[in-house]
């Protein structure tokens, strides 16, 4: 058991002739299960060739029906890449994560209005985020596959980097994961720590849950409130950003403060309110994590 992904899964990956596609197509082919997992490319223009041996169609429907692909990875460049979005949403996949970095917000709102307006099923990652992986079975993304090992331990990040840290601090103290989950920093994106939460708490094989946030809109405050609500295993969090001015944009799209609202401080205060123990020291996330084990 594990979420969103698995050792079954089928992969199509938009956008695997380009550089960035074709490397890391290869880091997640080299990885557990990846040579099962990874079934087909896209890319319009190339349609009937292969990339070392995994066969390119013209479309995603196409891929859906020739490879039976159920999950797509897009590394389309960011003009492009909210209409690779809606191609794989309209083939009715299971789920789309997106690691493109640079997406206009206009077409990321256009894209998560027609998901709405038309009630579709298929879940989505990103975009701007590190992708999903399940440990020893599958990884789908940019993370590095050789800092996560097999455990118990959710993990679901806005940030990618502080994903790798909190990995590798569970690492050190001998805690494997069952899924880590990026869900990325763009201000108009797919899941949310909410919904990722939610998959951890109905997940027979994840005990404990590391959260980490960042500054600016309200998502942690939200699914702090629902863990208070709903939450039967433990969570710890982390949010990145506390030295942050108010109103200047820090790294990620989505991480600003306004009007007072989004701090670091207001989350902390409001995960500490609803039961997450949380730190304000990144180097401390898997002690923490320990702790409460």
């Amino acid at each position: 058991m594990s979420i969103l992904i698995n050792k079954n899964t089928r992969v199509v990956t938009q956008g695997i002739t380009g550089k960035t596609g074709q490397f890391h197509t290869r880091m997640c082919v080299e990885y557990a299960n990846g040579k099962n997992c990874f079934v087909a490319g896209v890319n319009p223009k190339k349609a009937g060739e292969d990339f070392d041996g995994i066969p390119i169609y013209g479309s995603v429907k196409e891929a859906k029906k020739q490879a039976g692909v159920t999950v797509s990875v897009i590394y389309v460049p960011p003009p492009f890449a909210a209409a690779a979005i809606w191609e794989a949403i309209d083939a009715d996949l299971d789920l789309v994560i997106c690691i493109t970095e640079g997406i206009p917000v206009r077409d990321m709102i256009e894209v998560k209005d027609r998901m709405r307006k038309q009630n579709k099923k298929t879940l989505l990652v990103g975009p701007n985020c590190p992708g999903v992986i399940t440990p020893d079975e599958i990884k789908i993304g940019i993370m590095p596959g050789h800092i996560h090992k097999k455990g118990r331990i959710g993990v679901v990040s806005r940030s990618g980097t502080l994903t790798y840290e909190a990995v590798g601090q569970l690492q050190d103290l001998g805690l494997g994961q069952s899924s880590c989950v990026g869900i990325g920093g763009d201000p108009v994106n797919g899941l949310k720590h909410i919904d990722v939460l939610r998959m951890f708490n109905d997940d027979p094989e994840t005990d404990a849950v590391i959260m980490v946030g960042e500054i600016g809109g309200s998502d942690e405050e939200i699914a702090a409130e629902w863990v208070k609500a709903n939450m039967r295993k433990p969570v710890v969090g982390f949010i990145a950003g506390v030295t942050a001015p108010e109103g200047k944009r820090m790294g990620h799209a989505g991480a600003i403060i306004s009007g007072g609202k989004g701090t670091a401080q207001e989350k902390l205060a409001v995960m500490e309110a609803c039961g997450i123990k949380v730190t304000k020291d990144p180097s401390n996330m898997g002690r923490l994590l320990q702790s409460v084990l």
